[in-house]
């Protein structure tokens, strides 16, 4: 993969949320599975967020959910390519700018967090696409909403991909669907109906599926396409991964923010990385830390510890064996940590701020010709290609500039998306997926996770059954009607 790839995201606000309507839509239709991601006004007690309790954490981000807002919604909508001999996807990324019409809390960290990684708070209060929480209510405009973009992508039925997606899924319901119910168990009933094609966390794929040293999104994203290039590089036996991006023309050029998304260009040796970030993805001095918070840095000497720590055993083992056939005896020595146990995984004392998901809120939103209403895409751009016809992002003109950092919601949802097509590339078949990670939600500092199911203790509240019925018996009018 060329080390020049950029991911085009598209920046949907009120100005031009209509026009880019059918687009979204038709993504939705045809992708195989839609990530998603979002950036927070706040989250509250972190405390709270992590009590023993899992129905005291419930209760904790419905407070937050309630009195705070989604400031950016991240959607990246993957969709896997027939005739192709690897896993192939045709991968659409949009970012929306949202605006809360209700009065709500945004606490000074997630400011600082958010403008440090370039988000525009002026833009978002002049253009955000407004939204109004809790239940439908009366008289309420059923155009082109964002609530009524989340019934289309209820509609779409399909996979719903998140990182550490517990508190996306109670903004998500809060924010666009109904009033959240007070039990945790109607909750996950509620979210079983309304996702019945499944809903995936990466960090809980990340930790449990894959493995990985840390479990971070950025880290796992990096880590994960690190992996998948030196397979294609080294012409690896089985199925690798591959993306291709529209290449957009005319109007829509104007609202597409190219991401750079290069391969690792780490050095090798010592290198003094900030403990702290490298286990959570977060340090409390920020960019004011003296060490490296370089990610590629960071997979690079974990990797290498776990080459010497290979290494140290292997010579372990030849010692106890040449030993034995000595009929030496040899004094027991302290294993050191087996291969299996993570030494970033969380445990039950871990810092509540310890991942970019539960921190200063989320990270940022900024701001044509449109693909048809038949097709979603026209001449796709695949990953990996000089693809000399892509705008030039650095360049002058129409097309902005590629901004330092990559923090911002449409972005972590292609990585969120890019984590699970890579950890579902042996699965058995494209409707598979997963399968020991459908409808289980990380926990931090919890041995299981919370299962997404409808248990015969759990009841529905009158305002989901209410919405359901909506959806499926098609009382919103439908994507094409709209105007």
């Amino acid at each position: 993969m060329s080390s020049s790839l950029v991911v085009p995201v598209i920046d949907v606000q009120s100005n031009n949320f209509k026009e880019l309507w059918p687009a979204l839509v038709l993504a939705f239709k045809t992708s195989s599975f839609i990530a998603l991601d979002t950036e927070l006004s706040g989250l509250g007690a972190r405390k709270a967020l992590l009590a023993e309790s899992i129905e005291d954490r419930y209760k904790a981000i419905c407070h937050a959910a309630r009195t705070r807002s989604i400031l950016s919604l991240g959607l990246a909508c993957y969709r896997k390519l027939d005739g192709k001999t690897d896993s192939t996807y045709l991968t659409q990324v949009y970012n929306l700018t949202l605006l809360c019409a209700e009065e709500y809390v945004i606490e000074p960290q997630s400011v600082q967090f958010l403008v440090q990684h370039g988000f525009d708070f002026n833009k978002q209060y002049a253009q955000g696409v407004p939204y109004d929480k809790g239940n439908d209510k009366g008289g309420e405009p059923q155009g082109v909403t964002m609530r009524t973009l989340f019934v289309e992508l209820l509609r779409a039925n399909k996979p719903l991909v998140l990182h550490n997606g517990l508190i996306d899924l109670v903004f998500l319901y809060q924010s666009f669907y109904a009033q959240l119910p007070e039990r945790l168990a109607s909750f996950t009933a509620d979210l079983s109906q309304m996702f019945p094609a499944g809903v995936y966390d990466t960090k809980y794929a990340s930790e449990y599926q894959l493995r990985l040293t840390a479990s971070y999104l950025e880290y796992a994203y990096k880590k994960c396409k690190l992996d998948n290039s030196r397979s294609i590089d080294t012409a690896q036996a089985g199925p690798h991964l591959f993306l291709e991006f529209c290449n957009y023309t005319g109007r829509v050029q104007s609202y597409v923010d190219y991401r750079p998304c290069g391969d690792s260009h780490a050095q090798d040796g010592p290198l003094n990385v900030c403990v702290q970030f490298s286990a959570y993805g977060w340090c409390p001095n920020g960019s004011r830390c003296p060490m490296s918070h370089d990610t590629d840095l960071i997979i690079r000497q974990d990797e290498k510890s776990k080459e010497d720590k290979r290494k140290k055993r292997k010579r372990k083992r030849k010692k106890k064996k040449a030993a034995k056939e000595e009929g030496e005896e040899e004094d027991e020595e302290d294993d050191e940590m087996p291969q299996d146990k993570k030494p970033h995984t969380e445990d039950m004392n871990e810092d509540p701020e310890e991942e970019d998901k539960n921190v200063d809120g989320k990270h940022c939103a900024q701001d044509g010709e449109l693909p048809s209403a038949e097709t979603p895409a026209a001449d796709p751009v695949k990953e990996g290609s000089d693809a000399p016809q892509r705008p030039d992002p650095t360049s002058d003109g129409k097309n902005r500039k590629v901004e330092a950092g990559t923090h911002r919601a449409g972005f972590d949802a292609f990585m969120t998306g890019y984590i699970f097509a890579f950890a579902s590339l042996n699965a058995d078949g494209s409707d598979s997926w997963i399968p020991e990670c459908a409808n289980k939600l990380y926990l931090s500092g919890k041995s299981v996770p919370l299962h997404i199911a409808k248990s015969s203790f759990s009841k529905s509240t009158k305002a989901h059954v209410t919405k359901m019925e909506q959806v499926w018996k098609g009382q919103f009018p439908k994507a094409e009607e709209i105007v």
